[in-house]
């Protein structure tokens, strides 16, 4: 059967990301920070940032079709399910300006890239999120955070530590890796249609720094080839390349 075996790995990635991150944070939301030692906090903060990226991700490859190839409709639901977790972002709306940053990569038509001004990286990081957030987001967001404080009586410590804080690194982690490094000018500018460039990094530690985001040419010189394949496509590249 066509796809069989990229819908079996898409889908159980999936669920097992969106379950380890609903676990992770189930269980964190309900543990005493005091009886976290403190040389364990930083490392399970870095874990929680790192299954929110994942979630992120998934989205992403929802929004490619390859999480469940060949069915639109269980890309959409995963997808969906995954940026709300994410942040409570709207799948339609990412979807339409993710084809867009896509069809006009770094350029004046791409909702991801700067606006000619803010170029450095903390300024191109606040014009990425401002172009993404909506104020209904962030009231949603607002409510939530009560609503586990609250009523589910989450103590403001975990809800800080690991939902707030985890989630912020995410975004940094991804704008850094997905859009800033790949897509930033070079020096003696761009020199394909894709205005884009890949890291160096290993297998181990390109899916340890951003799920092989940082494999940005490749992704979008194969844009219907899953995160978990990326590596496979780039030695791939490199080998046609060395003949």
């Amino acid at each position: 059967m066509k796809y069989l075996k990229d819908r079996i790995i898409g889908l159980s990635l999936a669920f097992l990301i969106i379950g380890s991150w609903g676990i992770s944070i189930t269980l964190l939301f309900n543990t005493p920070v005091a009886e976290i030692p403190l040389w364990l906090l930083p490392i399970v903060m870095i874990w929680q940032m790192f299954l929110y990226t994942g979630l992120f991700i998934t989205a992403h490859d929802a929004m490619h079709g390859t999480v469940f190839p060949g069915k639109k409709a269980v890309n959409k639901v995963i997808g969906s399910a995954a940026v709300f977790l994410y942040a409570l972002f709207s799948y339609k709306k990412l979807l339409a300006k993710h084809w867009e940053h896509h069809r006009h990569p770094a350029s004046d038509h791409d909702p991801d890239y700067h606006d000619g001004e803010h170029t450095g990286f903390w300024s191109w990081y606040f014009h990425f999120m401002k172009n993404y957030l909506s104020i209904l987001q962030l009231l949603g967001i607002t409510i939530a955070f009560n609503a586990l404080q609250f009523i589910a009586g989450v103590p403001l410590e975990n809800l800080l530590l690991f939902w707030v804080i985890p989630s912020l690194m995410s975004t940094l982690q991804l704008f850094y890796y997905g859009t800033y490094l790949p897509h930033r000018q070079p020096a003696d500018g761009y020199d394909d249609h894709h205005r884009a460039s890949s890291n160096q990094f290993s297998t181990f530690w390109s899916f340890i720094t951003c799920y092989h985001f940082g494999y940005h040419w490749e992704h979008h010189e194969f844009p219907y080839v899953p995160w978990w394949k990326l590596p496979e496509k780039r030695r791939e590249i490199l080998a046609e390349q060395q003949h």
